[in-house]
């Protein structure tokens, strides 16, 4: 795909449904695979790095089936009951499928063999092969455990009680699908609650898990091995990572106002909810419904004049991926925003601090960087954009540029536009039809 570009813009107003989220969706695949019988999967986000985990659990001999009406429709083959891969299994560009499961592969007895792209392929895998491999698992990796990964599933799985060094869901969770294949009790404590869809969709597919929370603010999540996991219908809602761009763009353009309809508000993933609202934002969160086990509403954005605060690390957790869009907002707040404890972001699909510093100021924003902060002096007034921005094969990266665009002086252009359809198909278009000017650079 080529680049894109984005020009200032009038209003944005109508109201937009934002693909499935991708966590769950990667999730709802994965389990309907390691249940008993049929799941039916509504909403599901049909992007390249779902896509892979579909793909990947055909080659298990699950079968994950698209059907005419958009729905999807997985046949499992039980805890346990997945076969050998023929051949290399492509996760792409996507991190969640690879750790989620390395996890599944780790307590099936075979070798399993993963591969992804350049950008997937520098990403640290080490973390979650330290408490697989306290459950039996081998694996084979280049260095600084890095893809492609060959692992060798344990043949009798122990289980643990794994404390976790930093808060990652995706590790979390890879340790709990092991647990499946494994008898007794697997226990995962993380120093940070961290989103807990897999807890949720665990127990909707029949699982039994225990969350507690821990004295010094974290929590401790046990699962019971071997279970009979039963096939069950599942409604992806809304993806608020995805939902988080025309939000932004719709409070940083002058008389707008948005509605965003079905999207996932997890307590545990809309930290950038709470954070826009201190700055100033009016956000409006109506029509609370129950999808799944999951919370969704729908979102009513208004253009608002925002303020610079400080983000304390605590919230990192539950808006990890929503950085670089909040950047965008806090470069056209009034005063200065200080984001800290952002190391994790180093790691990601790119170095998102290093490049949303580097970007910022290229458009005439005045930002410091440290290693793990950023500092952003907005102003509250436009910037002089003209400028084209590296992506670094990053989807967030490439969409919080094409936002800040629609409010610089001049457009703003993005090298490779390719990686946008990992999370959010369709992006170009949808904003189009709210407002905004996204089109190919020419």
């Amino acid at each position: 795909m080529p680049g894109l570009q984005s020009s200032p813009t009038g209003p944005l107003s109508g109201v937009a449904a934002v693909p499935g989220d991708k966590s769950i969706s990667h999730r709802a695949l994965i389990l309907g695979a390691l249940s008993v019988g049929e799941t039916r999967i509504t909403g599901l986000l049909e992007s390249e790095d779902v896509l892979a985990t579909a793909t990947a659990l055909n080659t298990f001999g699950a079968q994950a089936i698209h059907e005419d009406d958009g729905k999807w429709r997985v046949f499992g083959r039980g805890v346990g009951g997945l076969s050998e891969p023929s051949g290399v299994l492509d996760m792409g560009n996507s991190g969640t499928a690879a750790r989620l499961l390395m996890g599944v592969s780790a307590t099936l007895p075979f070798n399993t063999t993963f591969s992804g792209d350049a950008s997937l392929s520098k990403r640290p895998m080490e973390r979650a092969m330290i408490p697989l491999r306290q459950m039996g698992a081998q694996f084979t990796a280049r260095d600084g455990g890095c893809l492609p990964i060959t692992v060798s599933g344990a043949q009798a799985p122990i289980p643990i009680t794994y404390e976790l060094p930093m808060a990652s869901a995706q590790v979390k969770t890879a340790v709990l699908l092991a647990g499946l294949n494994t008898p007794g009790l697997t226990t995962v404590i993380e120093p940070q609650p961290t989103r807990d869809h897999s807890e949720r969709m665990l127990a909707h597919f029949g699982a039994e898990v225990v969350v507690e929370d821990t004295p010094d603010g974290g929590r401790r999540i046990s699962l019971t091995g071997q279970p009979e996991l039963t096939g069950h219908g599942v409604t992806v809602p809304g993806d608020f990572s995805s939902a988080a761009f025309p939000m932004v763009a719709a409070l940083l353009a002058p008389k707008s106002r948005i509605t965003l309809s079905g999207v996932g508000i997890n307590p545990l993933r809309t930290g950038l909810l709470e954070t826009l609202l201190e700055m100033g934002a009016s956000i409006g969160v109506e029509n609370r419904r129950s999808l799944s086990g999951e919370e969704a509403a729908d979102l009513v954005v208004e253009s608002s004049a925002l303020k610079g605060i400080t983000v304390s690390p605590s919230r990192a957790p539950s808006m990890i991926d929503e950085y670089p869009v909040l950047a965008v907002a806090a470069a056209l707040a009034e005063g200065e925003t200080r984001l800290e404890g952002l190391a994790e972001l180093r790691v990601k699909e790119s170095d998102r601090l290093g490049a949303m510093a580097k970007g910022l100021a290229a458009a005439g924003v005045d930002v410091t960087e440290t290693e793990d902060s950023l500092t952003i002096r907005g102003g509250g007034a436009k910037h002089p954009g003209g400028v084209q921005i590296e992506a670094h094969l990053d989807h967030r990266i490439a969409m919080a540029f094409l936002v800040l665009g629609l409010a610089t002086e001049r457009l703003i252009s993005i090298d490779d536009a390719a990686t946008i359809d990992s999370s959010f198909p369709g992006f170009a278009a949808l904003m189009n039809g709210l407002g905004a000017d996204i089109k190919e650079c020419p």
